[in-house]
């Protein structure tokens, strides 16, 4: 949830990692299963899915 936060706010991995402490593989890792379990192709279709679901 933290990752597609910073995501939605339109940080890189490199950002959302510096912001989370963690590296921007390790964020790109947890996008990839953020987007997988919401049926989304890219991190724009996550963003966008999470709002619908009322995750964001």
């Amino acid at each position: 949830m933290e990752v597609l936060v910073e995501v939605a706010r339109g940080a890189s991995n490199r950002e959302v990692g510096e912001a989370l402490f963690i590296s921007a593989k390790t964020v790109s890792v947890h996008l990839s299963n953020a987007m997988g379990k919401l049926g989304a192709a890219n991190r724009t279709a996550a963003v966008a899915r999470g709002r619908e679901l009322g995750l964001l």
